[in-house]
């Protein structure tokens, strides 16, 4: 009995040590988004994550940290541009989104907070704004849990096929970023992706989702009044602390080398920042999820990036 405890025990030792080295390893420049978050997923699946509490919460800081570093290689006033020229499609794109959302939840017959919470988390990104509406329209926690896991999951399938689909349609890496940002749901991935993409995709496309992120606040003001809900969302801060770096980089240019320095420090915790997020991704987390949420989900996705892809194509949306 005791040689099997201590067998266990070593074994479970191994694991913690390898997930920790794995990590390590993700962080430093020899790993890609794509790799680090398909070394989490196989760490998961296989092995089980040692640290699910710990690197979840991690993720969440990392994320944010790493944002905000992507901001010190933007120009603010590219963010002010893109606010001001995408104004009209944002808010089409983002209210046509979630009415089709509505449609579709009624298809599949998902309960409304369900679907409300992928479709919000579709129309404008992923989890950030599933954690903002989520108060709002009293969801519960299972409703949470189901929307967050489809969307991660989602977005697992987002990073990996995206730059493979990018290249196959030829598509330049403006165009790149503009899908990307619109289509996939998570800043995560669609930075990742992005980054995979090229220099000018990434920078493009972590500036278009950031500023569409900003949208957060008033459509969850608007589904309060419709819910008769007190709560009230805020602008997440860590778009704060891009905008306030980009801000910063534009304004300070002397200092190129040191905002480039906090730049790259951002770009590989956000690859660290993967490996972490593909580890949360567990055999009970897709077992949860069912059938019914993920199929409406995956189908407003395809139909969703099949149209942004065409009126890209089209020049429709630039």
């Amino acid at each position: 009995m005791q040689k099997s405890n201590f067998l266990n025990s070593n074994e479970s030792l191994i694991v913690r040590i390898s997930f920790v080295i794995l990590f390590l390893i993700c962080v430093t420049p020899f790993v890609g988004s794509a790799l680090a978050l398909f070394l989490g997923i196989g760490f998961a699946l296989f092995f089980k994550n040692p640290f699910e509490q710990q690197s979840a919460t991690l993720s969440k800081w990392l994320l944010k940290i790493s944002v905000v570093g992507l901001g010190f290689n933007v120009d603010v006033m590219q963010v002010i541009e893109v606010s001001r020229s995408s104004l009209v499609l944002t808010i089409v794109s983002i209210t046509a989104i979630i009415g089709l959302g509505e449609i579709l939840s009624q298809l599949f017959k998902l309960s409304r907070n369900t679907g409300t919470l992928i479709s919000f988390g579709t129309a404008i990104c992923g989890g950030s704004a599933i954690a903002a509406m989520a108060p709002v329209i009293k969801a519960k926690q299972d409703e949470i849990a189901v929307a967050l896991a489809i969307v991660f999951s989602l977005n697992a399938i987002g990073l990996l096929i995206f730059p493979w689909l990018g290249h196959y349609f030829e598509l330049t890496e403006s165009q790149f970023a503009l899908w990307s940002a619109l289509a996939i749901h998570d800043t995560s991935s669609v930075v990742g992706a992005a980054a995979a993409y090229g220099p000018v995709a990434l920078a493009m496309a972590t500036t278009i989702k950031l500023t569409r992120a900003m949208w957060i606040v008033p459509y969850t003001a608007l589904a309060g009044v419709f819910w008769r809900s007190e709560e009230r969302a805020s602008i997440p801060l860590f778009i704060i602390g891009f905008l306030m770096a980009a801000a910063i980089n534009t304004l300070l240019p002397e200092f190129e080398a040191i905002w480039h320095t906090c730049y790259v420090i951002g770009k590989e915790l956000l690859v660290g920042t993967l490996f972490l997020i593909g580890a949360g991704i567990s055999k009970q987390v897709l077992k949860q999820c069912g059938w019914q949420p993920f199929a409406m989900a995956t189908v407003l996705w395809i139909i969703v990036s099949s149209i942004l892809l065409l009126l890209i194509f089209d020049g429709f949306i630039k």
